[in-house]
């Protein structure tokens, strides 16, 4: 189907400023853009008073570890916000390559039994998303936890060099067939103890295959500047392209904020360091993490940690700062009721403590469980969204309708809000913010033909008005027409790195 848009303010993704054209998709294509007069088309939208851009590109999502590419394939959640392009695999989490079958790395997220697994490496997950459908284009990361469990039997120990040796022969054939990097979770139990020769080992077949680094830090917090230090360093030794997750100014911490984002900003070498974030002051994150560090381990040890009297109140006295009131459950398995409850309203249900209300709950839920924590300084994320080392990213996921728990807002609204807050507070001119969720990452993830708005380029495009999404266009296909998602929509296609 042919689709001419008329009229419109053109923001071609390239930090120019808007001009007036008509724009005309054929097949999977832009085939023309100007004044195209009286040219017809199977279909027409009349965009006189609205703007035109490429496709939005989210840089991290959690779709995969929620499987909801699989149960809610449309993910229309992030079409609905003008996102076409969307890539998983963060956190040292993804759903291939898998060495036993096994989807034991996103349990922190979603039930693994929720699906059959019928495939191991990346190729064949790849070739299995593109027999299904997905409703958006979709890349991945090799997550780092999914391989280290299987190569350690969920050990937390070091690798030993026959390990590693076979680690980077999966991580080489994984970026042959289409991955676009590594990641790390280098904040959570099976992440946390990986020494940073490791890491540089498989940053060096990264490299060979000009991938990209994106990682969880190991600490946001107390840690959060030797953190940075450690990722500075991994990019300058092993020249990979790097990319910090929800790089978030955590309440209490912003001074470690601030003086990370200077040593970004002072960093010399051959392969740059860049962040993610979202326009949000909450986070969302595995209810277990609560736990001092001290208690998290693997699930059994932290099962006897919260069970063992003398550890729970020791674990208890160490919560006594925690703000019971800025903590939701968000989803809570085997037990919805819990789910929209403050921790602090079921202490005082239950007429106990907050540390011992989350104790009980995570015993409830056998450690699973998400909980949003309204634990982020705002006012320092509006100061950091225009900065030039910084993608904007939902880290969200596109639940199905139904599904038992809260979604964040940042998985509804992070590109529509962003551009709010950057015409709002004026940060940036409208063709820069349009410019830093289009071609800017698109550019870093080597994305070849998306991310601008060009003759010839792929027909991934959004139309609003007000930062309000009107219509998206994805690779030529009319996914979502005056803000209503075309029911059956599965346009979207796999991205392979340096395809």
């Amino acid at each position: 189907m042919s689709i001419l848009i008329r009229g419109a303010q053109v923001l071609d993704g390239t930090g120019k400023p808007s001009y007036q054209a008509d724009a005309l998709v054929q097949s999977d294509r832009i085939s023309a853009i100007g004044n195209l007069g009286k040219r017809n088309a199977d279909h027409i939208i009349e965009a006189a008073g609205m703007y035109i851009a490429p496709g939005f590109i989210d840089v991290n999502t959690d779709a995969d570890h929620y499987l909801s590419l699989f149960t809610n394939p449309s993910q229309k959640d992030f079409l609905l916000q003008g996102v076409t392009t969307i890539i998983g695999g963060h956190c040292g989490s993804s759903l291939a390559p898998l060495l036993y079958g096994t989807l034991e790395s996103v349990r922190k997220w979603a039930d693994p039994d929720l699906i059959n697994v019928d495939w191991h490496t990346v190729a064949e997950f790849l070739a299995v998303l593109e027999r299904r459908r997905i409703g958006v284009n979709f890349g991945t990361f090799v997550g780092h936890s999914t391989v280290r469990r299987s190569l350690t039997a969920q050990g937390q120990r070091e690798l030993t060099k026959p390990e590693l040796a076979v680690f980077r022969k999966v991580l080489q054939r994984a970026l042959e067939e289409g991955a676009f990097g590594l990641s790390t979770g280098l904040g959570y139990v099976h992440g946390r103890g990986t020494p940073y020769k490791e890491i540089k080992a498989l940053l060096q077949i990264v490299a060979d295959f000009k991938g990209i680094y994106a990682t969880h830090l190991r600490s946001e917090s107390e840690g959060l500047l030797d953190s940075v230090r450690e990722t500075v360093t991994a990019a300058d030794e092993t020249h990979v392209t790097t990319i910090i997750s929800h790089f978030k100014p955590l309440i209490g911490f912003e001074k470690e904020y601030h003086e990370s984002l200077q040593l970004l900003e002072g960093k010399s070498g051959s392969a740059p360091v860049y962040f993610d974030m979202y326009p949000y002051d909450t986070s969302a994150s595995p209810i277990y993490t609560l736990l001092p560090l001290w208690a998290q381990g693997n699930t059994e040890t932290m099962m006897k940690n919260i069970t063992d009297p003398e550890l729970a109140a020791k674990i208890i006295a160490d919560l006594r700062e925690m703000k019971a009131e800025d903590i939701t459950i968000a989803s809570a398995p085997r037990n919805d009721f819990l789910i929209g409850k403050t921790l602090a309203s079921i202490a005082r249900n239950q007429e106990m403590s907050a540390g011992q209300a989350l104790l009980k709950v995570l015993q409830m839920l056998n450690l699973r469980g998400i909980v949003f924590y309204k634990n982020i300084n705002f006012e320092v994320v509006l100061e950091t969204l225009h900065h030039s080392r910084c993608f904007i990213a939902s880290n969200g996921s596109s639940l199905p309708k139904g599904e038992h728990s809260l979604q964040h807002e940042r998985s509804l609204k992070t590109f529509p809000k962003f551009l709010q807050i950057a015409l709002r507070d004026k940060l940036m001119p409208l063709h820069e913010a349009i410019k830093k969720i289009t071609s800017f990452p698109a550019e870093k993830l080597n994305l070849k033909d998306r991310g601008v708005l060009q003759e010839k380029k792929i027909a991934d495009l959004v139309v609003f008005k007000n930062a309000v999404i009107q219509n998206v266009i994805v690779n030529g296909e009319l996914v979502v027409e005056n803000g209503t998602y075309r029911e059956g929509a599965l346009e979207g296609k796999v991205l392979r790195h340096n395809d």
